[in-house]
Formats: structure tokens, sequence, C-alpha cells
């Protein structure tokens, strides 16, 4: 599909995406000081009201690259959680991952930090001001959600190291002094029940207070084989209230409290390609154990159901004082999240991880404060400050099932063309009778990280004339994190170092015997070995056998035990911190920003911004923490040496990012534009990918993009909104040459789709007595691009041809009567697109590939009530 049929087809759709539109640079964490305009159906074009620099401005007026999503919108397209808003925002991917706590926020082609607690999110969530640090935090079911602001771009100017790569802000509402509230069930396929209801209304002349609570719950749209029930199911609820205290016209507090726990089985994967190691996992399983290459049957086969257990809750105070012309605003937040996860890792029905679960805690602590002025003069500040603290524990484990030693014994002798097997390994390297492989053996982990950080930031607005106003921000950011780990692996198998001198004579065997056996004698038939040693005509070849034997039985590289080092999943770990490590970060950067804004007319604002932004380091807690390389001579030198110690990284180093971009804003009393160019970039990406037995966090040296954005909004008759939003990307890793793929240095990252496109419109007619029906479409389209950039021990051609592309088709259908009550139906992915969100190397089976299918059509009917 090219450009200009996208464009063409906007102009032929006679209903529409959300209304949203764009701006420049940093969200708000909802400062509602200002900004009490609600965005409801009324809303238009560029007349939202945002608080995109936290400051409350329209988007005509706001220079900053902003896609703003209003209630109405939210409530039209069936808006469930930040999964779903990627389908109104073109610039914004999202991505669940092996499990409810596990969802990744990409921006321009720019995010990570989902898989691991260690590693913070390039992309910064905020509710209602409050930085939500962790995905766990984020997805849940919100009600009564005002807007959704999603700013492109490095935002670390206002947001200091939370936000290199853009920044989400949800703003709800606040209570009202009027009563009123609403109440709302919707029913689809697969048995969806989603409920939600809202009240909120005055306690005093002063004091304004709401409440609400949702209840969202589905069958699995995926179906078990093997355990014969469903998976991928939705089960979810939360509750939140809400004070507004106001004893003086200067003075405002608002209290927020909320609680929501998620109870699901996610995240099913499916069978991309099914490499060698499928029939040893079918034998294992007694029949099938993946439906293998049809990720989309939605069938899977697993010997448990994974579980997730999410709760999330905390409370946050916001205190803001009018000072006549100058504002101070305080937000104070304490916030706990809880992750119980349990995983059938191995998406098979053969019974190869017999645990893979993760109990995950996470405290944190935030305050902000800032002084805004309002002077009549050509000079306006912002300054503040702000700091965080968080304490995070994990404690994982990982075991072997009870096929696990089976399978284990089927790869060896594959590897090995039959001449090793477990119990001959066992016997050979002097470990007990049944201790490779064993069931329940595997990691015990537990993992500690406190981060404490603090920012100065502001913003000083100068107005050159009228119509040009300079803007510049800084930021100077300190980020110190401290960090241990407690890990015991029990795999007996991987705690032996196959190169030890101790194993020299197994080792002289096996490579003598390789060469009697292409020499056609059976080393196994001590009669023939003999036979060939002492016959005159042989004598000297086996001679020859004997010494090069003798020479190369301590020589690594001709270890003919080499293969079996694949199959040391869990090997030994060096804790730290110890002598050499100790265990800390700590980074400081100063962020600035430098901006342009011109009114050219009153319809009509251009901007140029230059912006830096940065996201501090990120550390490994997982068992794929290895040292540096620099630190292993030290280490080894301190008597600190394991069995199998490689190199790897304990942190990634923090990323440094840039943005050059020009935009353009148009408003009209029937239409808006907005136009964005750009070029942005990031400096040591930290870069985290799974192999397939774990993950290597790495940091690219760099990475950039040139892009272009586009929102334009029309109303060609009374009743009938059309929108599109279009944003094109053209990215390349400038620089990574110690990837997990090797160097991909000049090459496209994968993941970012060159074009994204949403489209569509929202017809409402009005009928004699006020009754209203309400017509919704909205259409998003990705192009074609490589899902991955690469696949471990496969060629690259693999990773090459497999590709998303993405087509959803979303409707809707309202009917309003003039007393509050609204019926209507509605659909997501009406088309039944099918895609791959994901694909990886399936775990410990080397060649196999597996994959996260998209989501299958969903509809049903939905009935409100306003009061």
């Amino acid at each position: 599909m090219t450009l200009r049929n996208i464009l063409l087809g906007a102009t032929m759709l006679c209903a529409a995406t959300p209304a949203f539109a764009y701006a420049q640079e940093g969200p708000a964490p909802a400062d509602d000081t200002a900004a009490t305009a609600t965005s409801d159906v009324t809303d238009y074009g560029n007349d939202i009201i945002v608080t995109a620099s936290k400051r409350s401005q329209t988007l005509q007026d706001t220079p900053i690259a902003v896609s703003v999503t209003s209630a109405a919108d939210i409530q039209n397209a069936q808006i469930r959680d930040l999964i779903d808003l990627q389908s109104a925002v073109p610039s914004l991917r999202v991505s669940q991952l092996q499990s409810s706590a596990n969802t990744n926020f990409i921006i321009r082609g720019f995010g990570n930090g989902a898989n691991n607690p260690g590693i913070e999110p390039s992309v910064g969530v905020f509710i209602d001001g409050v930085y939500r640090s962790r995905s766990a935090a984020q997805i849940g079911d919100l009600p009564n959600v005002e807007r959704i602001e999603v700013l492109r771009g490095p935002q670390s100017t206002l947001f200091g190291k939370n936000a290199s790569a853009g920044v989400i802000s949800i703003v709800t509402q606040k209570p009202q002094y009027t009563f009123g509230g609403s109440v709302e069930a919707s029913y689809g396929n697969y048995d969806a029940i989603v409920l939600k209801g809202d009240i909120t209304g005055p306690i005093s002349d002063t004091i304004a207070f709401s409440l609400g609570a949702n209840f969202n719950r589905r069958d699995g749209y995926a179906r078990d084989l093997n355990l014969d029930t469903d998976v991928n199911d939705r089960n979810r609820w939360g509750v939140r209230g809400q004070l507004l205290f106001e004893p003086t016209d200067a003075l405002s507090i608002r209290l927020i409290g909320d609680y929501d726990k998620i109870d699901e089985n996610c995240c099913i994967a499916g069978n991309v390609i099914a490499g060698p190691t499928v029939p040893i996992t079918d034998f294992l399983a007694g029949g099938t154990s993946v439906d293998a290459e049809n990720p989309f049957s939605y069938r899977v086969y697993n010997n448990f159901l994974s579980s997730n257990v999410i709760k999330n809750y905390g409370g946050s105070g916001q205190i803001d004082y009018d000072l006549g012309n100058m504002a101070l605003t305080s937000i104070t937040a304490y916030r706990q999240v809880r992750a119980d996860t349990n995983q059938d890792s191995d998406f098979t029905s053969a019974d190869l991880i017999g645990r893979k679960s993760d109990d995950t805690a996470i405290n944190t602590f935030t305050q902000e404060l800032r002084l805004a002025s309002d002077f009549d003069g050509p000079i306006n500040f912002l300054v503040g400050g702000y700091y965080f603290n968080e304490k995070i524990k994990q404690h994982s484990q990982i075991a072997f099932g009870d096929d696990f030693r089976a399978y284990g014994n089927a790869l060896i002798q594959a590897a090995s063309g039959g001449a090793l097997s477990v119990p001959v390994l066992e016997a050979a390297l002097g470990a007990p009778s049944g201790s490779f492989f064993r069931a329940g053996d595997g990691m015990d982990e537990y993992y500690r990280m406190k981060n404490t950080a603090w920012s100065i930031f502001g913003t000083l607005d100068f107005e050159i004339s009228d119509r040009l106003t300079l803007t510049l921000g800084g930021n100077y950011t300190k980020d110190k994190k401290r960090f241990s780990t407690d890990v015991t692996s029990t795999d007996v198998f991987s705690g032996i170092d196959l190169d030890a001198p101790a194993y020299a004579p197994f080792r002289n065997q096996l490579i003598l015997g390789g060469a009697l056996q292409q020499a056609g004698v059976n080393p196994n038939d001590p009669a023939a070995v003999l036979a060939f040693a002492t016959n005159p005509a042989t004598a000297a070849t086996f001679a020859q056998f004997q010494a090069i034997a003798n020479a190369n039985q301590n020589n690594p590289a001709a270890n003919p035990l080499n293969p079996l080092k694949a199959f040391q999943f869990l090997p030994p770990f060096l804790d730290v911190p110890n002598e050499v490590e100790p265990g800390r970060t700590n980074d400081g950067d100063f962020s600035y920003s430098a901006r342009l804004a011109y009114k050219v007319t009153d319809t009509l604002n251009v901007y140029a911004t230059y912006a830096t932004g940065f996201k501090a380091s990120s550390v490994n807690l997982s068992r794929d923490s290895r040292p540096l390389a620099a630190d292993l001579p030290a280490i080894i030198a301190a008597g600190r040496g394991l069995p199998n110690l490689v190199a790897g990284t304990r942190f990634a180093a923090p990323e440094e990012s840039t943005v050059y971009e020009a935009g353009l804003k148009a408003q009209w009393s029937v239409a808006s534009l907005n136009l964005a160019v750009f070029k942005q970039s990031i400096k040591g990406f930290q870069s985290n990918v799974f192999t397939g037995t774990g993950f290597a966090l790495a940091n690219a040296g760099k990475q950039s993009t040139w892009g272009l954005e586009f929102d334009g909004s029309v109303r060609p008759v009374q009743g009938l909104n059309l929108n599109l939003a279009v944003t094109w990307l053209d990215p390349k890793y400038d620089s990574f040459v110690a990837s997990a793929f090797g160097d991909l240095s000049g090459l496209k990252p994968a993941g970012i789709p060159d074009l994204s496109v949403s489209m569509g419109g929202t017809y409402t007619h009005e009928f004699a007595g006020g009754t209203k029906a309400i017509m919704h479409v909205d259409y998003q389209y990705e192009s074609p691009t490589q899902i991955v950039d690469g696949l471990l021990g496969l060629p690259a051609t693999v990773a090459q041809n497999l590709k998303r592309e993405v087509n959803q088709l979303n409707a809707s259908f309202t009917v309003a009567l003039t007393n509050g009550f609204e019926l209507g139906v509605w659909g997501r992915n009406l088309t039944n697109a099918q895609y791959l969100t994901t694909v990886f190397n399936a775990v410990a089976q080397s060649g196999s590939v597996s994959g996260y299918p998209s989501q299958p059509r969903t509809y049903g009917v939905t009935g409100r009530f306003k009061f």
C-alpha cells in the first residue's frame, strides 16, 4: 500500500479515528491546576487543552510533538488499555510479551525495558502526574480518563531520566462539585464482560469526591489442547477514589488512591518454525507437543497453565497554590507493585521447564515540586525539582521438568552422533548416576536493587516579539543504583568445566574414537581397534591418530565436548557485589533544549527544536548477568573464577538521545493540520535481546531515525469529523558492533515499520428531540517490516523473511438518548488481521522459533447510563 493510496483512501472514509493532534516536547504529570477543560465530544482538532509542557495550553499553541486521545475517542474506539492505544497513535507501538506484567512501549522506533525489572523503560508513563516506573503498573484499565497525551521524542528537559524516547501521560477527571456519574456494561465474544462505574459530587462547598471502579473479564481466545482449557483470558479489576479540597480560591489539594489487580493466564506463543527438536518433544509428550508452524491456529500445548497475579496500588497528593502571577505545584506519591508469575516457558506439552516463576516487589516514592510564572511581560519561567526513590526485590526460580533428562539425553546423542549419552557422560565425568538434568534442579535467584535519583529542571520563555518566542530548557539529573544478587545453581552438568585437565583422558579417548570411526573402525569394538593398531598396514595410521589425540586432549579449540557446552543452560553464578564488582552505578547528565516558535497568523504556527535526552544505566537483574570482559582477569586473580564463567554485562551504560525537529500547526474553522519532520538518535541504546536461553543486554553504538509525522482533521459537513495520522520513519543502526547477532552497523533495526497510518472518522446525527446516532470507524496500517534483528543459530535470511504487516479495522455504532442512556455495538480487528507481534528462539530448542500472535477479532454490545 502506497502513501498516495492511503491519503486518497482517507478522503473516502465517512467515519473516523480518535481526534488526536501533534505538538512537540514533554508531558504533563497531569498539571490540572489550570487545565480543567475536559476532552469531550465537542473537542475538535487543535482546540484540545493539553499540559504537555507542564503548562495548560491548546494544542495549537503547544510547540511540541504530542498526540492526544480524548475520552470520547477512547469510548468510541473501545480502547481498553494502553495496548489498544496504538491503533490511534501511529508513532506508538505497544506489545505484550511473556506475561501480563511485561508490556513494551516504543515511540518513533525507540523503546525497551519490558523483560527485566532492572531495565528502565525508555518511554516514561505518567498517570495524573505520577511516574509509573514499570509496565506492571501501567496497563490496568482506568476509569474516568479525560485524555491521553503521547509525547514523541526525548522529553528529559522536563522529565529527567525517565523519558529518553518519549512520554505517555494519562490524565483522569477531577472530582466535580455537581453530582453526576455513569455506569457501563459490555458483553462481547469469548464471554467478555466489562463493567465500569463512577460517581462524583460535592461533600461541601469546598470539598468534592469521586469514586470509580472497573471489572474486565474474558475467556481465553486460545485453546490448550493438552490441558483441555482456554488460555489467554482476561481477569482484572480496580478501584480509584479522589478527594478535591479547595478551601480558598488560591489553594487546591487533590488526593488520589487506587488499587487494581490482574489474575489471568497469559501469554501464548505459537510455533513459527519447527526445528529438529520437535520430534523429540512430541515423543516425550506422548503425542503432539506443539501446533507446528501454525501460530494463528490459537491452539497450544502446555503441561501446566501459566499464571499472572499482579497487584498495583498507591496514593498521591497534588497541591496547587496560586501566588498571583506565579503558581506552585507539589506532587507526592508512593506506589507498590507486586507481580507473581509462573510460566511454562518451553511452550510445549513436554515437561521440560517444570517451573519458571518470578515474584517481584517494587516500592516507589516520588516527589515533584515546581514553580511556574504567568507574567504579562516578555519573560516567563518554570523551575522545579524531582526526587525518585525505588526499591526492587525479585525472587526467581527455574527448574527442569520430569522430561528434561530424557530430552537432554536425546540432544546429547544427536550432538555426538550417538557416541555419547547422559549416563555415559555421568560415568566419564565422575558425576553421580542420575544427577544430570535431574527434575527439580535449576536455579534459585534473589535480586535486590535500590535506585535514588534527583533532578533540577527549568524552562525560560522569552517573547522576542508578539509572534516569536524562544524557549530554553535544562535538566540536571543524578542517578545512583546499588544492586546485589544471591543466585544458586543446582544444575550439575552446567557446573562441569569440560575443558578441565582432569577430563583429558576422556577427551583423548573421544578424539581417537572419532578418528577411528572415520577410518571405518568401530571404536567400541576392542578387537577391531587392536587389529587396526597392530596390523602393519595400519599401525602407522593408528600411531598418528594417537599422536593427534595426545596433542589435542588439552586444546580447548579441539575439544570434542565443545558441542555439549550449548546444553550447559544454568552454569554457576558469580554473585555481585564481590571483590572486583561493587554492584553500583552512578550517572549524571545535563539535558537541554532550545525552541523557536513563531505565530505566522492567528491560525498558523511553526516551530523548530533541538533537544537532548537521557536514560540512566539499566541493571541486568537476571540469571544472564555476567561480569564485563574487562573485569574477568581481576576476578580470576582474586580466586573468584567459577566453572563456565564467561563475560557479559551486569548493566548497560546510559542512553543519550538528541532530536532536531521542525513543525507546523494550523487551526481553521473546519480543519486542523500538524506536521513534524525530525532526525532523532540515541547513543548507547540499551538493547535487550532474547537468545532462547536468556537475554543479552548490550549498548548499541548509535541508532538514528529520520522521520515525518502528519496529522490532519477536517469537518466537511456538520457532524462529520475525518482524521488522518501518518508516520514515516527511516531508521538505521549507525553503529552496533557487539550485538547478539554480530555487527549490525548500517542495517535497519527490526520492528520499526517505514509507514504507520491511523485514519477514520466519526459521524454524529442528531434526531428531532435530541437523540443522537454516533458511527465511528478507524483503521490502522503498518507497512511490512522485519520483526527481529536476528535469531541465534539460524541463518540471517530466516529472520529477514519473518515480517509483520498490520491492517486493522475497528468500528462502533451508538445511539444516545436524551435521558443519558446509550446503547452501542462495536468491533475491534473486524478483518481478523493476523500478524506476529514478535518472534524469538524457542527456549532450549535449537532451530525452533516461537512467536506471539496478534489478538483475533473481538466484538460486543455496550450499554451506558450517564447521570
